[in-house]
């Protein structure tokens, strides 16, 4: 396995204590639990969009969710 086997994807911006930037909509990340863990705890700006988890060398969809639809607040994030 590669050091990037799995793609935390939003067509928005995704924003989560958790990362180490919010704001990208995409995140590279080497281990599939941490990355469906990182997804499942992320929201999108706006909200109610969907955040998934690509398995990259198959493209497979491995995880996905809908973000919430109302903004959370900042201490939520």
């Amino acid at each position: 396995m590669t050091s990037a086997d799995f793609r935390i994807e939003s067509s928005h911006p995704i924003a989560s204590r958790l990362l180490p930037v919010s704001g990208a909509q995409q995140y590279l990340v080497s281990d599939r639990a941490l990355a469906v863990a990182v997804a499942a705890k992320s929201i999108t700006y706006p909200g109610g969009q969907e955040i998934r988890v690509v398995h990259v060398p198959t493209g497979e969809v491995v995880f996905r969710k809908k973000s919430s639809p109302v903004l959370e607040t900042a201490d939520e994030l």
